[in-house]
């Protein structure tokens, strides 16, 4: 896509598809450790991910409302005709503050879950 990037539309859907994924996983991850989960305990956390989600979308809109609002607009009219420079030449990916921060969440939550699924397999095989 070059210049014309994702609109934001298309971002915020991606990210509430990429949240609602995450929050099933977790869901997964915990009926696995704790089989006798309760349903009222699995809407708890499905509310609390919903609510972490959205104070996580408005401290991101908080940390880019400094961005100026008159960001460089691309011609559309060379769109179909513009090409990929070679990767060479291209300068490497400024990692925003927010982008670092949900990268870190992601990380943080993956090393969690295959902990947890470590903790679970060492009591199913010492436990027995």
């Amino acid at each position: 896509l070059g210049p014309w990037v994702n609109s934001t539309k298309l971002n915020v859907f991606t990210g509430a598809v990429i949240w609602v994924l995450v929050m099933l996983s977790i869901i997964l991850t915990a009926s696995v450790m704790y089989p006798d989960i309760s349903g009222e305990a699995i809407v708890d956390v499905l509310v609390g991910g919903t609510i972490l989600a959205i104070a996580g979308y408005a401290a991101t809109l908080m940390l880019r409302r400094d961005k100026p609002a008159g960001a460089h607009r691309p011609d559309r009219s060379q769109r179909d005709t513009w090409r990929m420079p070679p990767l060479d030449t291209l300068a490497p990916q400024n990692m925003t503050l927010s982008t670092r921060i949900w990268m870190a969440v992601l990380r943080g939550y993956l090393v969690i879950a295959v902990g947890l699924v470590i903790v679970k397999v060492v009591q199913m095989t010492l436990l027995k």
